[in-house]
């Protein structure tokens, strides 16, 4: 059985799709996997297979994006305080392996993955994770307040003055949104790591923002962890809705500390994180 969340919105949103007034939301379920406080998720390049960075078991779980029933893991003989999760344009698998300090890098069969290689340096603790497709892997180290781009495994530029920096997404246009997590504040990045955008304080009213996906049109999905809620923000800035009544809770329309986000076709999965979960959601056309 599902449950329907009717959601008043303003007239705009995801216009690409030709979805505008009051959009529908199915809570399509949660998962039952023995997750312990989950973090971002990530689809594989063919959409198989839902990847979970699982903190709390320092590995990354592997779920059925439709049924969120557990596959496999791996990572748990080494990795410590897992976060983020990226592929790569050849499928490589980049993983922010947060309390070692660096980024794992694995070749990927199906959901079985080998460590070949590591990125190191220049950041500690990172909890974001992205594959460009300009060849760059971007980090954003928690612990050390910057973003650094690695080309070949070494540092090519940093962005500095950051306040627990999460998760990197890639914007329609190449472009990088980042949520600066400890000031409560979402900035828009240029691949060259000059900030190009701020969204920060009234309507959004962060607190704690942590991991977010971009639609094709621009629309950002955001997890607002301390506010136990996920915000829609569209290509203009204007936010569209708010999912979670500010107070932590569990059900439809409810979180507790959300933080991961990932967003394909009509399907939402969100990291439902104090709960130790991952939930979906079909969003309907009216």
């Amino acid at each position: 059985m599902t449950l329907r969340l009717a959601l008043v919105l303003l007239l705009g949103l995801w216009p690409a799709c030709g979805w505008a007034g009051a959009l529908e939301l199915d809570f399509m379920g949660a998962s039952t996997a023995e997750l312990e406080n989950p973090h971002d998720l990530k689809l594989s390049p063919d959409g198989r297979y839902l990847f979970v960075s699982d903190v709390g078991n320092n590995r990354v779980a592997v779920l059925d994006p439709d049924t969120l029933a557990p596959i496999s893991a791996f990572g748990a003989d080494h990795q410590s305080g897992t976060h983020d999760i990226d592929f790569d344009a050849m499928g490589r698998a980049y993983v922010a392996d947060t309390h070692n300090n660096r980024v794992t890098i694995y070749e990927m069969a199906g959901a079985a993955a080998t460590l070949v290689g590591r990125i190191e340096g220049r950041m500690r603790g990172p909890e974001g994770v992205l594959a460009h497709p300009n060849g760059r892997i971007y980090v954003a180290g928690a612990w050390s307040g910057n973003v650094v781009a690695y080309a070949d495994g070494m540092a090519v530029g940093e962005l500095t003055g950051l306040s627990s920096p999460h998760d990197l997404a890639l914007a329609p246009n190449g472009d990088i949104w980042l949520a600066d997590a400890g000031n409560d504040r979402m900035l828009l990045l240029s691949p060259e790591l000059k900030i190009k955008r701020e969204l920060k304080g009234a309507p959004y009213d962060f607190d704690g923002v942590r991991y977010q996906d971009v639609l094709p049109d621009g629309t950002l999905i955001a997890a607002d962890k301390n506010n136990h809620q996920v915000k829609v923000i569209g290509p203009d800035g204007a936010l569209r809705l708010v999912l979670g009544t500010g107070d932590p809770g569990k059900g439809p329309g409810r979180f507790r500390t959300p933080e991961g986000i990932e967003a394909e076709g009509d399907t939402l999965w969100i990291s439902d994180s104090g709960n130790d979960r991952v939930v979906k959601y079909r969003i309907v056309k009216p």
